[in-house]
């Protein structure tokens, strides 16, 4: 799932995130950051993230706009030019 942080505190690790599908608010599971590269968030940071059976966000990581499938990105890949390749 995707979404944007809504509200976090680093002294306790509550928060909130606000999810691009459904715009539901989640709260942040305990363990939310634990093996991702984030120690803190921001307000508004966008993140990708899934669900614990109980409802709660959590494993929460960095996903880049073609990751996340931002509408009107487009990707571009280099292309190799046949020309310089040595055979």
């Amino acid at each position: 799932m995707q979404g944007v942080i809504k509200s976090f505190d680093p002294t306790t690790g509550d928060g909130v995130v606000l999810c691009d599908a459904d715009f539901a608010d989640y709260d942040l599971h305990r363990d939310a950051l634990e093996g991702s590269v984030f120690r803190m968030l921001r307000q508004g940071q966008r993140v990708t993230f899934e669900l614990t059976d109980d409802g709660f966000a959590t494993g929460l990581r960095l996903g880049s706009e073609a990751d996340m499938g931002t509408p009107g990105f487009h990707e571009t890949i280099p292309s190799a030019d046949p020309v310089d390749d040595p055979v």
